[in-house]
């Protein structure tokens, strides 16, 4: 029994040198030239110091569902103009007098300016991105077909109707900021006016910007 038992040893060991060698081989199996260069040359001339920091044993990778929250708030705070409410400072809402009657009332949307924004207003349209991207990370996880029907369903329908809120709302959003806003310049009767009186469409359109912003 005991060569039995040596043999396995001895087979147990060469195969975990095989598996070693293998898996050193495979680190440098590629056929980019250059990544053998910059995994050679600069260990030519530099040498890597030797250290003994420890990470602390209680250390642990965050799950992905705390990395994907994390990446969806940056989102939501780049999308929603969070760089340009620091170094601006806009209002939260702005006002605007009513002609009819004269009072004040406020104006969530600053008119006319696509890149200026109230507070609110950049907070809204982020939250509509955002509402858009889970929708189709929602249309994702409906597409799996190891979930049971319902759940599937249920990601569908929500997806779907999540896109076309934040859609619809996207493009509620720049026609109050902006009215005629990617129409104007196609519009029929701005282009005969433009042929007729040798205008630009481009000052036909700011004509009718300014006919909206109060």
């Amino acid at each position: 029994m005991a060569p039995r038992s040596d043999h396995a040893a001895g087979s147990a060991a060469a195969a975990a040198a095989a598996a070693a060698a293998q898996a050193h081989g495979s680190e440098f199996d590629s056929i980019d030239p250059l990544f053998h260069v910059l995994r050679v040359l600069p260990f030519s001339f530099l040498r890597p110091p030797r250290t003994r920091l420890k990470l602390p044993s209680n250390l642990a990778l965050p799950s992905p569902m705390t990395v994907f929250s994390l990446i969806l708030l940056t989102y939501f705070a780049v999308v929603s103009g969070l760089v340009y409410d620091v170094i601006v400072e806009p209002p939260g809402i702005g006002s605007a007098q009513d002609p009819a009657t004269g009072a004040v009332r406020p104006v969530v949307f600053l008119p006319g300016r696509v890149n200026g924004q109230y507070i609110i207003e950049g907070l809204s349209s982020g939250f509509m991105f955002v509402l858009g991207g889970v929708g189709i990370i929602l249309l994702d996880l409906a597409a799996d077909r190891n979930r049971p029907r319902s759940v599937r369903v249920s990601f569908g329908g929500a997806g779907a109707v999540a896109v076309v809120i934040a859609y619809a709302m996207a493009m509620l959003f720049i026609r109050i900021k902006i009215p005629g806003y990617l129409w104007m310049l196609y519009d029929v009767d701005s282009k005969l006016l433009a042929e007729n009186y040798h205008f630009d469409e481009m000052a036909i359109y700011s004509i009718y910007l300014d006919s909206f912003i109060v």
